[in-house]
């Protein structure tokens, strides 16, 4: 019979048949390392699941458990061990990118929370095509306009033209553009704290929220891209 150490989820150690929690990476019992677990990344990195997240915690747990995972020091292991000492350092490294990054994890823990996002979402259809009906209701008449102005834009560099007042225009466009990425952050850090310290139902509206808040600003970002490149041209 295995003894479980506090884990709601045990896993036997294939060293010493001692069960234990099946988000670490080193047995309690025996101290042998184990296979990557399949666990999310805040429970790997021993962090509450939340949008809030302290990051010199995270980045201690981070250092701490890639030393005890680090190849060099299983060089003389046997091969299970060395090639989960291998895959337990990719994670580790996947998910301390992917939590460190504010951006990166608000959409890798709403995907946790069953919600639907992808590029897809961003303005942009499957092809990569521009979509209106994709576009912010409040932005139509600007993107419209936009696109218009990017496309003189772009034929005026063809012909080796310079039209200085369409070039200001894009400039300032671009500025508003990311103006508004910058108030979508300040908008999504309010709905992180409404989710982490908000009921079940608070979390729900939150979610809805972030969702909605990571399409509008994918949107604005490919608009910032397009200027960006078309001025660079």
């Amino acid at each position: 019979m295995l003894k479980v150490i506090d884990s709601a989820v045990p896993v036997a150690c294939w060293a010493c048949s001692v069960a234990h929690n099946d988000s670490t990476l080193f047995c309690p019992h025996c101290s042998k390392i184990q296979p990557p677990p399949e666990s999310d990344y805040f429970q790997v990195l021993g962090l509450q699941r939340g949008f809030q997240v302290d990051l010199d915690a995270l980045e201690r747990e981070f250092h701490r458990l890639s030393r005890k995972v680090h190849p060099d020091r299983f060089a003389r292991a046997d091969e299970n061990e060395r090639q989960w000492s291998l895959a337990d350092t990719a994670l580790l490294n996947d998910a301390y990118r992917t939590l460190k990054d504010p951006l990166f994890r608000t959409e890798y823990l709403l995907k946790l929370e069953g919600a639907e996002i992808g590029e897809e979402h961003a303005g942009k259809d499957r092809k990569g095509q521009s979509d209106p009906s994709r576009v912010p209701a409040d932005l139509l008449e600007e993107v419209f306009e936009l696109n218009m102005q990017l496309e003189e834009m772009r034929m005026a560099r063809s012909t080796g033209e310079i039209d200085s007042v369409l070039e200001n225009g894009l400039v300032l466009a671009k500025k508003k553009f990311e103006s508004l990425l910058a108030a979508v952050d300040l908008d999504l850090r309010t709905e992180w704290k409404a989710w982490d310290t908000g009921d079940a139902a608070a979390r729900k509206t939150s979610e809805k929220s972030m969702v909605a808040l990571l399409d509008r600003r994918r949107y604005l970002r490919n608009l910032v891209r397009d200027v960006t490149e078309t001025l660079g041209a």
